[in-house]
């Protein structure tokens, strides 16, 4: 049984001296959620019908937030309610992040011991390594390296506060992928370039969404807010979003040709009135989100003819607006720029994540040396002896 409450939820006896816990909130009609037991017992069933009355009366309340004010003192609940609270969480991560380790620090809270006992129930200073491996147990890989991460920030919260006084999650090791390692998003080539701008004329929004993400190596978040206030002097001047919170770099990358034909082309009523950004959805609209963008640009891909890849590792990928971040990343290799001038173009933190791509073309250009030099042995006349 939980002690931890619920909001808008009270329990009492009833004229038949019978405790009842009753869903109540202000302008609502009355809902009885569980009879009988002094203890509100937190069953799954139980749950799923708070949750949707919460949504019905007034919308949902953050997991984090339920009962706040009744978490029991030194519990991981309390834990969890005070770190999303706190500045390392509110300002220091990114809203995305936020978002992904909410999820996963209270998917933490509900998971149950074998006696049925909620995690969130149970006080910090209890927590060990093995509670920690059970709730990693039967994830993938992927999952488990995020959600230790996530748990971790948890575990490194309740140290700074003094509630904990070691890191049991020090010496957890997730699961090693199996198989080939990931290539990640597939990095676009000149034909593949070529065909989509066959395709999608100077004109369309398609082709100037092409030219920016190959003109200064963007993201897609950041393309797809990047509008005319950004543009200063033939250049385009931006903050990435990602390292908004980090390095807080500021970019100012030159308007290449190919860019500026794309924007000249575009009719004016490609855009509604008043409207900024560069990119626009069929309404001349801003998109709604980045997510929403990247969808769009696949269409665009898929009306380009542009087909499936099995690549190297074994898996099957589309052409997506990353790949372009990629593939400008090789171009300017291919033009023999240094790991910091590329990084003055793409914004990344560190040169070991540019000079990925500079190895690939020095590798690229010292095979094709080799080959060579190999050819012109070959046909070099034999000499004779005696």
């Amino acid at each position: 049984m939980a002690d931890t409450k619920l909001d808008f939820v009270h329990s009492f006896k009833d004229a038949r001296k019978k405790w009842r816990h009753v869903f109540r909130r202000k302008g609502q009609k009355r809902v009885t959620l569980q009879t009988g037991s002094k203890q509100l017992v937190l069953t799954p069933e139980l749950m799923d019908a708070y949750f949707a009355l919460v949504e019905k009366t007034g919308g949902a309340i953050p997991v984090g937030e339920i009962g706040a004010s009744r978490t029991k003192a030194g519990t991981v609940d309390a834990l969890a309610v005070a770190l999303y609270k706190h500045d390392v969480f509110t300002k220091a991560l990114a809203k995305d992040t936020q978002d992904t380790w909410r999820r996963i620090i209270d998917n933490f809270r509900t998971f149950e011991t074998p006696g049925g006992r909620r995690y969130g129930e149970n006080r910090i200073a209890t927590i060990r390594q093995k509670s920690i491996t059970a709730f990693l147990e039967g994830k993938t890989a992927n999952a488990q390296k995020n959600n230790l991460k996530a748990v971790r920030f948890l575990i490194r919260f309740a140290i700074s506060q003094g509630e904990l006084a070691h890191d049991p999650t020090e010496s957890i090791a997730t699961l090693k992928k199996a198989g080939p390692k990931s290539i990640g998003h597939m990095t676009w080539l000149e034909p593949q370039i070529a065909q989509y701008r066959e395709h999608h004329k100077l004109g369309t929004v398609a082709r100037v969404a092409i030219e920016l993400l190959l003109n200064i190596a963007s993201r897609r978040y950041d393309a797809h807010l990047i509008g005319d206030q950004h543009i200063r002097n033939g250049q385009l001047v931006w903050r990435p979003h990602k390292t908004q919170r980090s390095t807080g770099k500021l970019l100012a990358i030159k308007i290449m040709p190919e860019l500026q034909a794309a924007l000249d082309a575009l009719p004016k009523a490609a855009r509604a009135d008043g409207v900024l950004t560069l990119l626009v959805n069929d309404y001349g609209r801003p998109f709604a989100s980045a997510a929403a963008f990247g969808n769009k640009f696949a269409d665009w891909c898929v009306a380009a003819g542009l087909k499936s890849v099995l690549c190297d590792d074994g898996r099957t990928r589309n052409y997506r607006a990353h790949g372009l971040r990629k593939a400008a990343c090789k171009q300017l290799a291919h033009a023999g720029c240094t790991a910091p001038e590329i990084m003055a173009v793409s914004g990344h933190a560190t040169l070991a994540q540019v000079q990925v791509y500079i190895d690939e073309v020095e590798q690229e250009r010292m095979a094709a040396a080799a080959m060579e030099k190999r050819a012109a042995a070959a046909i070099k006349p034999a000499t004779s002896s005696g």
